[in-house]
């Protein structure tokens, strides 16, 4: 590690850093991610997504608000499950891979509360682009009718062309994009 990366880093991020232990080979976590693609595919018939599991908690909060409402919607029916629609199973995959992800980083060594950000941003423009960022990508999966999970490791993995489309248009995206949002990381 340079002086000058040395000296962006605070104190207690470089000793949680000398201390942490080494990420998982990303060749191994990519095949671990393909087998629990391919259980999920076996388990429950579908693929991975996570889309699904916020729309139930919309439709349990609508059939809380207004049930009128939720019954002349057809979209929300969809998750109704019955009349429990926190029974949903993508909303448990989302809780266990909250689950999974905090005790990953205890395992690791690498858990904390912290706001990444680069040198030049403060915490409080560092929150506001991650929810602006993160208001845009929950409006495109909705109007995808899926999100990245969805379109990038499921639908790609049964060769859906519009996934596929998707993932090159995301990669090319980030990547024309990076330049000119690097002085927020740099």
């Amino acid at each position: 590690m340079n002086t000058l990366t040395q000296r962006r880093l605070g104190a207690a991020e470089q000793a949680t850093r000398s201390v942490s232990k080494p990420f998982l080979n990303p060749y191994l976590a990519g095949m671990l991610l393909g087998l629990v693609l391919l259980a999920t595919y076996m388990v429950t018939g579908r693929g991975l997504g996570a889309t699904a599991g916020f729309a139930a908690v919309a439709t349990w909060m609508t059939s809380v608000v207004s049930p009128a409402h939720l019954q002349a919607s057809v979209v929300h029916l969809k998750y109704w499950n019955d009349g429990v629609p926190l029974l949903n199973w993508t909303l448990f995959l989302l809780l266990g891979a909250l689950i999974g992800a905090a005790i990953s980083g205890w395992q690791g060594q690498r858990f904390s509360l912290t706001i990444e950000r680069g040198p030049r941003v403060t915490d409080g423009q560092r929150l506001l682009l991650a929810f602006a960022g993160g208001f845009v990508a929950a409006c495109g999966a909705k109007l995808a009718k899926g999100c990245t999970s969805g379109q990038a490791l499921t639908g790609s993995s049964i060769l859906n062309v519009g996934s596929l489309v998707f993932l090159v248009a995301v990669f090319a995206g980030a990547f024309g994009l990076a330049y000119f949002v690097r002085k927020e990381w740099l």
